[in-house]
């Protein structure tokens, strides 16, 4: 199996004289003084007390470990290797010293550093090489996995500290060379600094070796910059829980909200990385360097029954970030005490609520539960076919399964010539070619929602060269829309739902102009040669003479193909949507001045309107017997046949 950097991590104190050295940051008291009589020398000042270097540096490694073995209380080793004359060993990689009791009794038999130079120097480099030795342990799980013959290649030795030339030695069965380190130096200094470390960021100085550099002050930093390195090195987020109910200290008459901010594996926020405004919930926490999720509270539940009831994805141990504060210890004993903690997520806009995670404890441990925010894993999945998953109907399906069949990869022999490209680039560029321009809705396209109309330069425009004939039959493709705009005959239903219609979106004249400005955005999306700028050519012209009173006028465009159509006229059928049958139409030129001599404006008038009716209006056929003779009797056959 892969082990992580974080199987295994090794802390390497400095235990000599500069540690014992004060941090010059003195700690608030609250102490009381009884005044002595009147005047200036009636309060007597406290000493400020300060910790030491040492005592910054334990400290901030306990917190360190503190949190890693509240969620993983097993499977995550540390020790310590703690260096002043000689090196003192901290524990072992044996699971019962992999806790903070063990830990804490050893830091107290060796004692705080001597300040006085006479003991001796210290000498961490003697620490770095014990540091190594002990990485090459190997650990009970690592040592079970070597007994499996089968499994015996799969187990890597990784940890948290430095690599040399140590790989190069025997190996006793009861030790394995290190696959991969992670060297963090962390140099912390007091208040003012006296010298100041500068940070480097990680760098992969080999496949074997991975450096950081982290310059800290030792009493208001350190703290919370190993407390991001925690985050960073076995994968933990923060959730900030708000608005939690607590009686005052003071006044328990009255109740205020507080907040608790707790450690979790960054899994348990899967499902909050999924939704559109992941990112407005992760605020950045003032003074650290890691961000935090505020999950509220609300009303808990008042039997433990519920919390198996409802449908929980995931549970993860979380660990107070700072557990000895009275809300953190409200909170712990409240869940300790059988009660559950619904969170919800803020409410964006005028959205519901959303409940998210759930805290609750079993077996004395406390847990975070994430809950199904979205589709139940015990439902059934959504018919793409049948609709039945709402606006998963709106993808373009079918036309995916087509993209995928026309983009299939087949094995490929290495014995045959590869040519200037790889197999996989050319499948790669031409992948690329096809999804330059592919809206993932139906909803989002007219183009493709044309059918028949458009498929030719659809289907013609991926290819990465275009032959003379294809761009011909893109250019029909072009006239055929011009010419169903000019007969205004309505687009397919599919069209009519566009989202980008606006409040004309319903006229057909903004759907066309959509569907053209959509198939301009399409072929300059595929213009990489000369016959591809041809078609955008003819698409643009087209649309600009469209726009007069007659747009199915052939653009100029189309005489620099009446070779090519000469030649392949025989392929070409004459239909009326080819250029062919689509003459230009020159209008008879009218000399004004000689029709117009010696007319009035009058006569010009009746003139044009008796032409305008003439040609509109059929003359009535009894004023056309009578000749313009006096009136027309209306039904003059009606007194003959009376008379009979």
């Amino acid at each position: 199996m892969s082990w992580p950097n974080s199987l295994k991590t090794v802390f390497v104190i400095d235990h000599g004289p500069i540690m014992a050295r004060p941090s010059d940051s003195p700690i608030e008291l609250d102490v009381f003084n009884k005044p002595r009589g009147h005047g200036p020398g009636a309060f007597i000042p406290v000493t400020p007390v300060c910790k030491s270097l040492w005592t910054c540096a334990a400290e901030a490694s306990f917190e360190y470990c503190r949190i890693v073995w509240d969620i993983y209380p097993t499977g995550r080793l540390i020790r310590f290797m703690i260096c002043d004359t000689k090196v003192n060993p901290v524990g072992s990689w044996g699971t019962n010293q992999q806790n903070l009791t063990s830990i804490t009794y050893h830091f107290a038999q060796l004692g705080v550093p001597i300040p006085d130079v006479r003991h001796g120097d210290s000498n961490i480099m003697h620490g770095l090489t014990a540091a190594l030795e002990a990485l090459t342990e190997c650990s009970d799980a690592q040592l079970e996995k070597l007994k499996s013959p089968e499994n015996k290649s799969k187990v890597h030795n990784r940890g948290r500290e430095t690599v040399i030339q140590i790989n190069q030695r025997n190996f006793a069965p009861t030790h394995m060379p290190i696959h991969h380190c992670d060297f963090v130096v962390v140099n912390i200094y007091p208040n003012p600094p006296t010298l100041a470390l500068k940070e480097h960021l990680r760098l992969d100085l080999s496949p074997l070796l991975s450096c950081e550099v982290i310059s800290a002050c030792a009493s208001r930093m350190l703290a919370s910059r190993l407390v991001s390195l925690v985050l960073q090195h076995y994968e933990l987020a923060s959730t900030t829980v708000t608005g939690i109910p607590m009686k005052e200290e003071q006044n328990a008459s009255s109740s205020a909200n507080y907040d608790v901010e707790i450690f979790h594996p960054v899994a348990a926020h899967a499902d909050i990385l999924k939704l559109k405004n992941e990112s407005a919930l992760f605020i950045m926490k003032e003074g650290y360097g890691y961000k935090t999720v505020t999950l509220k509270w609300c009303t808990p539940r008042a039997t433990s029954n519920s919390v198996e009831m409802w449908p929980c994805s995931s549970a993860y141990r979380i660990s107070p970030v700072d557990v000895t504060s009275r809300p953190s210890s409200c909170l712990t004993n409240f869940l300790l005490g059988g009660r559950s903690v619904m969170l919800e997520l803020p409410r964006s806009g005028t959205g519901g609520r959303t409940t998210s995670h759930m805290l609750a404890a079993h077996g004395g441990e406390i847990f975070l539960h994430s809950l199904l925010i979205g589709r139940s894993v015990i439902e059934d999945p959504p018919s793409i076919s049948e609709g039945s998953g709402g606006r998963v109907t709106d993808y373009r399906i079918p036309d995916f399964g087509e993209l995928m069949k026309e983009n299939k990869l087949v094995p490929y022999l290495f014995t045959e010539p590869a040519g200037p490209t790889t197999p996989v680039e050319r499948a790669s560029n031409r992948m690329e070619r096809w999804t330059q321009y592919w809206p993932m809705t139906i909803s989002s396209t007219i183009v493709f929602n044309m059918g028949v109309h458009m498929e030719s330069l659809t289907k013609l425009i991926v290819n990465e060269e275009l032959t003379d004939d294809q761009v011909i039959e893109c250019k029909k493709v072009i006239y055929n829309l011009l010419a169903i705009e000019s007969r205004n005959e309505p687009l397919p239903p599919t069209c009519s739902g566009h989202r980008d219609r606006g409040a004309k979106g319903n006229r057909r004249e903004e759907q066309y102009r959509i569907l053209f400005k959509e198939c301009e955005i399409m072929l300059r999306h595929h213009c990489r040669s000369e016959q591809h700028r041809r078609v955008l050519a003819c698409l643009l012209e087209c649309r600009s003479k469209g726009t007069t009173s007659n747009p199915l006028v052939v653009p100029s465009t189309a005489k620099d193909i009446a070779v090519d159509i000469t030649s392949t006229k025989s392929t070409i059928p004459d239909t009326p949507l080819s250029p062919v049958a689509m003459p230009v139409a020159k209008a008879p030129r009218l000399d004004v001045r000689s029709s117009l001599a010696g007319k009035s404006l009058l006569e010009v008038w009746n003139s044009s309107v008796s032409a305008e009716v003439s040609r509109k209006q059929r003359e009535f056929v009894g004023r056309v017997k009578a000749g313009g003779q006096g009136p027309v009797k209306l039904y003059a056959h009606l007194d003959k046949e009376h008379e009979t």
